[in-house]
């Protein structure tokens, strides 16, 4: 069943904001996204993510532009595994299904609606190709989530493991980001009424 939301998010990691355009249908999501940042110095970054069943991604298009200069990258998967930036083959991704593009919270949902860890309890390790932002450098990245328990708002709070980083982090009914300490917060429409 299609479902479209936007989202926004205060990003705290980089001084900014960030807007997502977002849809999901049969197990894939598209999605398109803008932000600003002023650390460490000011950016602005646009996306285009497109994933294949079962929310793998196939895609992650990003261009960041400085005072200095623009620079893009154009990120694929191929459907057998094998992962290439501007055309050029990445080695050592080959078990990685997910990308994640650096403070950006809307990269966070993809494996947390593959696996349901937003409803139901588990514990999955994935390998990313982790996309630094604004240098837009691929790298690998272990990381972990694991489903802590119910929200008070709905959907799930998940711990999210990497290194020696670890944040524990609501996600909504609908599998994205509610409050991820140290990166992002939600910002909510306000009710008809309700004060500013």
């Amino acid at each position: 069943m299609r479902a479209s939301r936007v989202l926004s998010w205060s990003v705290s990691a980089s001084g900014g904001y960030e807007t997502a355009w977002s849809e999901t249908d049969d197990g894939a999501l598209r999605a398109r996204g803008r932000a600003v940042g002023t650390t460490p110095r000011p950016y602005w970054v646009s996306y285009e993510l497109d994933t294949a069943d079962g929310f793998v991604t196939r895609r992650l298009r990003v261009t960041v532009e400085t005072a200095e200069r623009t620079r893009s990258l154009d990120l694929r998967r191929d459907g057998r595994g094998g992962w290439s930036a501007d055309g050029e083959r990445l080695p050592g991704f080959g078990a990685a299904v997910d990308c994640d593009l650096g403070l950006c919270p809307l990269t966070n949902t993809m494996p947390v609606l593959r696996h349901g860890l937003h409803r139901r309890p588990g514990e999955r390790r994935f390998l990313m190709a982790w996309v630094s932002v604004p240098a837009l450098t691929v790298r690998p990245s272990w990381q972990t989530y694991t489903h802590l328990g119910a929200h008070a708002r709905g959907g799930a709070l998940v711990r999210f493991a990497s290194g020696g980083f670890r944040s524990d982090i609501a996600f909504d009914p609908d599998g994205y980001v509610l409050d991820y300490p140290g990166l992002a917060t939600r910002l909510l429409p306000r009710e008809p009424g309700e004060n500013p």
